[in-house]
C-alpha cells in the first residue's frame, strides 16, 4: 500500500466521521449557510476578476451542492475557472476549464489554460472563506472508505474519492 499523504488522511478521516450511511451530505449539514458561503466566494472572486461568476446552486443527489464558474473573459488565458464545493469537510476542488479536463493545475498551467496568477487568486478567495483545497488528483484514486459507495462507480467502473465527495449518487 502507497504511503498516506495529508490530503488522504483528510478525506479519510471526513469518510469515518460520517460513518457508513452519509453518502450525500453529513449529520448536520446546513445548506443555507453552504449556499452563503457559496455566494460569498462567487461575490469574492467577482472582485477579485472584476466580472460576474456563475454560481450554480440547484444540484440534488450529489455530494457537493456548489459551483462556481470564473468565466473564461475574466481569466488571463482565456479559460474558465471551476471550483466544486462538497457537502462534506468545507471541500473545494479547483479546475481549468472543468472538472477533469487536466490532470491536475500544473497540468492546467503547463497547458496555458490557467496562469499561475489567477490560480494564486482562486486559491486566495477559496482559502479566506475557510475551504480545504483538495487536489483533484487525489480524488481520482478507489475509493476505500466506509460507506456503501461500491454502487456509485466511474466512467472506469470503480468507486473513487471524486464520487464520495464531488459528483452526483
Amino acid at each position: 500500500m502507497a504511503e498516506e499523504t495529508d490530503i488522504d488522511a483528510v478525506l479519510r478521516a471526513a469518510d469515518r466521521v460520517q460513518g457508513p450511511y452519509h453518502l450525500e451530505f453529513p449529520d448536520g449539514f446546513d445548506h443555507r449557510r453552504a449556499v452563503a458561503r457559496a455566494q460569498a466566494l462567487a461575490e469574492r472572486l467577482r472582485a477579485d476578476f472584476d466580472r460576474p461568476c456563475v454560481l450554480d446552486t440547484g444540484v440534488q443527489d450529489a455530494s457537493f451542492h456548489a459551483t462556481v464558474v470564473v468565466p473564461a473573459e475574466a481569466t488571463a488565458a482565456g479559460e474558465q475557472i471551476a471550483i466544486r464545493l462538497s457537502n462534506h469537510g468545507d471541500f473545494a476542488v479547483v479546475a481549468a476549464e472543468r472538472p477533469g479536463c487536466y490532470v491536475d493545475l500544473d497540468e492546467a498551467e503547463a497547458s496555458a489554460a490557467l496562469t499561475s496568477a489567477d490560480r494564486r487568486t482562486v486559491e486566495i478567495a477559496v482559502a479566506s472563506l475557510g475551504y480545504v483545497l483538495i487536489p483533484e488528483p487525489a480524488l481520482h484514486r478507489p475509493y476505500d472508505g466506509v460507506t456503501a459507495l461500491g454502487t456509485h462507480t466511474s466512467p472506469r467502473g470503480e468507486a473513487t474519492w471524486w464520487i464520495r465527495f464531488f459528483d452526483y449518487l
